[in-house]
């Protein structure tokens, strides 16, 4: 059975698609761009600011089904430039804490994103 989880505190879907699907303990957080939810203000010139905002979309995502960082497994990187490699790992890297092993992932540089959003981030948690 899967359940849908939806957090107000991050923007909500441009498309068909879910925030986030559960099934049983393992949650898949659909990708996550630089938008804030509140104001629906989206990031496109500043790479570190839109890691962190991308980076807070997937914390509200995850905490919306009790969860947080330590519990991602996996998670997929996507950028527009691999230039902003280094800037983004560091920032990613900050949101783990260092108590569980950092997930397995992948990085890719992408010819477009969403919203031409320069980062969109999306991870697997299991509870």
């Amino acid at each position: 059975m899967k359940k849908q989880i939806t957090s107000n505190d991050a923007p909500a879907p441009i498309g068909p698609y879910s925030q986030a699907i559960q099934t049983g303990g393992i949650m898949f957080v659909s990708g996550q761009i630089p938008m804030n939810a509140l104001t629906g203000e989206i990031i496109t010139d500043n790479i570190e600011l839109a890691t962190h905002l991308v980076m807070e979309n997937l914390r509200a995502i995850l905490k919306e089904a009790g969860m947080n960082f330590g519990n991602v497994v996996k998670s997929s990187i996507f950028l527009k430039d691999m230039n902003d490699f280094t800037t983004v790992n560091e920032i990613y890297g900050g949101y783990f804490n260092g108590k569980t092993p950092p997930p397995a992932r992948e990085t890719v540089q992408v010819a477009r994103l969403p919203k031409d959003v320069q980062v969109e981030i999306s991870v697997i948690a299991v509870k």
